[in-house]
C-alpha cells in the first residue's frame, strides 16, 4: 500500500521553523496499530490522518506513541494540504474529529485560520510538585486540559529547563506556561512528555486555553502571540465566546509517498 504523504512546517513562513507535521491521505481509515506504527516513525510531535467523506473529511492525530484527541497545527498543515495543493480552488475545508466534532481550516489573506473549541482554564491551587518541576512560584495556575501555569515576564518563559521525568508524573496532559509578552500580547512553551513530546514547538490545542484566559486579562479579542521553543512560531488569534480562531502561515517541506 502506498500512501499520500506531507511533511508541513506550520505557523511558520520558513522551513526549519514552526512546528513540523505529518499529513497522512488516506482512502479508508487503517488499523490504528499501522497508524501508530506510522507516526513513531515519522517521529514528529504529530501525524495527522485524513480520509474523504461525501462533503469534508475525517481527522485523527498520532503523536509517536499515542493517539490524542486535539491537536492545531497538524490540523492547520491538512487544511495547507489540502487548499494549496490538492483543491487550489477551495479557500475551506471542514473536518470531522472523534471528540470536538468540525473543526475548519480556512485561508484568507495569505494566513490558515483555524476555528477550534474555546477551553477556558479554571482557576485550581498549584501543586507542590509543579514548583519543583518548574523551579519557580508562579503567578497563578489554571487547569483546563492542561496546567497553564503564569508567570511575571518573558524572560521567566525563556529561562525553563523542565524536569521531564517528573512532569509525566503530573495528572494533566501537559504544561503551558505563559506570561505577558515585550513585542506582542502573550507568549507561552509547552511540555507534554507523557506523550513522547518534551516539548512542543507550537502547540494551537494550547491555544484554546491561553486566548480565552488572556483575552480577560487584557481586556481584548484580537490577540497576537509567540511560542518561544527553539523552532518558534507566530499565531494571530481571535477569542468567539465558545470558539477561538487560531492563525497562522505554513509551507511544505517535504511531500512524498509512504510504503507500507
Amino acid at each position: 500500500m502506498k500512501i499520500p504523504y506531507w511533511h508541513i512546517d506550520a505557523f511558520t513562513s520558513t522551513p526549519h521553523h514552526g512546528n513540523p507535521a505529518g499529513v497522512c491521505i488516506l482512502e479508508k481509515w487503517l488499523n490504528d496499530e499501522i497508524m501508530q506504527n506510522i507516526a513513531f516513525e515519522n517521529n514528529l510531535s504529530e501525524t495527522a490522518f485524513i480520509v474523504k467523506t461525501d462533503c469534508d473529511y475525517e481527522i485523527r492525530w498520532f503523536t509517536p506513541i499515542s493517539e490524542i484527541d486535539l491537536c492545531g497545527h497538524a490540523t492547520l498543515a491538512s487544511g495547507f494540504v489540502i487548499i494549496d495543493i490538492i483543491d487550489p480552488k477551495l479557500n475551506k475545508v471542514v473536518f470531522n474529529s472523534p471528540k470536538y466534532g468540525e473543526l475548519s481550516v480556512e485561508k484568507e489573506n495569505n494566513l490558515f485560520q483555524l476555528n477550534f473549541p474555546s477551553l477556558p482554564p479554571q482557576q485550581c491551587e498549584t501543586p507542590i510538585n509543579i514548583i519543583k518541576v518548574l523551579g519557580k512560584e508562579p503567578i497563578e495556575t489554571l487547569i483546563a486540559d492542561d496546567y497553564l501555569v503564569v508567570y511575571e515576564k518573558e524572560e521567566d518563559i525563556k529561562s525553563f529547563k523542565p524536569d521531564f521525568n517528573a512532569m509525566k508524573k503530573l495528572d494533566a496532559r501537559g504544561v503551558i506556561v505563559t506570561s505577558r509578552g515585550n513585542d506582542c500580547d502573550f507568549v507561552s512553551r509547552f511540555f507534554a512528555p507523557k506523550f513522547g513530546i518534551n516539548e512542543d514547538p507550537v502547540t494551537g490545542s494550547a491555544h484554546c486555553s491561553l486566548i480565552p484566559y488572556w483575552k480577560d486579562k487584557l481586556q481584548k479579542d484580537t490577540l497576537h502571540a509567540f511560542q518561544l521553543s527553539q523552532r518558534g512560531g507566530e499565531l494571530f488569534c481571535e477569542d468567539q465566546n465558545n470558539r477561538v480562531i487560531i492563525a497562522g502561515n505554513a509551507v511544505c517541506y517535504i511531500n512524498g509517498t509512504i510504503t507500507i
